[in-house]
């Protein structure tokens, strides 16, 4: 087999791997995040747990959609900025042609009381469990490290805000880099060989830059309603910490007073949205459907999801070199472990508050985690069976 045909070969496994994630994730973006060490980390071992856990948290610190940003990493480890492009379309494809086929054909129907999203809700319950736990084993070995989780457990518990989960890595950083000694932090390598080159990383954030300030001003002077929705979808996804919940009232500020969508059609689409698998910014597509049909929701959905891939690019270069200097790997051990409280506290508020509600949801939830953990059934599996149990409970 030549280079070539190998290259092609580890493309199309990209793909292929992302497009059944895209396809199965749901539950939003701390369930994703599940499926993806599921996935890439336990099965596939294209990375290990720790440059996993960096990933998550250099996800965190830049705006856009968190789970986006992480596959899209992954691809690029994978197989370089194609790779990350790849991986991006192949778990996005689905939920974008799903909401852009309801805004065309069903807009007015609801979805999201339907029995099975329950199922496929404590399918994510289970997934997410066991993630966190095996996450944990490997970030928080001392007693520093779980006193910085349960730090960061509390923080985001207390304070639910849309920074707090910015300010506790933060805050992480800081005890890791004075409090963590290097007895406390894993020999094993964490850095991931990523093929970018610094240019590129500086293009792709002079370009960021460039976009959010010269595409407001394309708006005042050429007064295009299709240039006014990109630049609106842009800045949204531009502007937000958090993952997808948060550029919701971005995105109605923007659409519902002008009068462009009415509040019962963007409440539609907001149901739709959480009733798909995949990331929640492809509400984009629904609501740039809506507004210019299938066109308009490609471009609302390129528009959005562009930012994360110029901040991402533009930010790794940087980060695979700083993986090297001993006081950045203190720094970041802590916000390792911060992401393990991180995920704990977003693991019972929304994912459990929101979806275990009876005896019955412990139970098939419990039921879907011993498949996972101790049978090894794979992660899309749990997900069948999950709309299975609901459609017939």
């Amino acid at each position: 087999m030549t280079n070539n045909q190998k290259k092609l070969s580890a493309l199309m496994e990209i793909f292929l791997v992302s497009f059944r994630l895209g396809c199965t994730s749901f539950g939003g973006p701390i369930a994703h995040l599940g499926y993806f060490q599921e996935t890439y980390v336990r099965n596939k071992r294209w990375l290990d747990e720790r440059a996993y856990a960096n990933l998550v948290a250099l996800s965190q610190f830049l705006p856009g959609p968190a789970s986006s940003q992480v596959g899209i990493g992954i691809g690029i480890v994978r197989g370089g900025l194609i790779g990350g492009i790849i991986s991006f379309l192949g778990f996005t494809l689905p939920s974008v042609l799903a909401l852009i086929l309801f805004a065309i054909f069903i807009g007015q129907t609801n979805i999201t009381d339907a029995g099975w999203i329950q199922g496929l809700k404590l399918a994510a319950v289970a997934v997410v469990a066991h993630a966190v736990l095996s996450m944990s084993k490997k970030l928080t070995t001392n007693l520093q490290a779980k006193a910085i989780a349960l730090g960061a457990l509390v923080l985001t518990l207390l304070w639910s805000h849309q920074l707090s989960q910015l300010l506790t890595i933060l805050l992480a950083a800081a005890v890791g880099y004075f409090f963590l000694h290097p007895s406390a932090i894993s020999k094993e390598s964490a850095a991931v060989d990523i093929s970018l080159k610094r240019r590129t990383g500086i293009i792709c954030i002079s370009l960021f830059f460039l976009l959010l300030a010269g595409l407001p001003l394309l708006r005042v002077f050429l007064d295009n309603p299709v240039l006014a929705m990109a630049d609106s979808f842009y800045r949204a996804g531009s502007l937000v910490f958090g993952g997808g919940h948060v550029v919701l009232p971005l995105l109605e500020r923007e659409f519902v007073p002008t009068g462009l969508i009415s509040q019962q059609d963007f409440l539609t689409g907001y149901g739709a949205a959480q009733a798909v698998p995949g990331p929640l910014f492809t509400f984009a597509a629904y609501l740039g459907t809506v507004l210019y049909g299938w066109q308009g929701g490609l471009l609302a959905t390129a528009a959005i999801f562009l930012p994360a891939f110029l901040l991402l690019i533009g930010a790794l270069p940087f980060w695979t070199v700083l993986q090297k200097n001993h006081s950045f790997r203190k720094a970041f051990a802590g916000i390792n472990a911060a992401v393990v409280g991180i995920l704990i506290s977003a693991f019972f508020i929304p994912i459990w508050s929101s979806t275990i509600h009876s005896p019955m949801d412990i139970a098939l939830a419990a039921v879907f985690y011993s498949m996972l953990a101790f049978w090894k059934l794979p992660a899309w599996s749990i997900v069948i069976l999950g709309a299975l149990s609901g459609f017939m409970l």
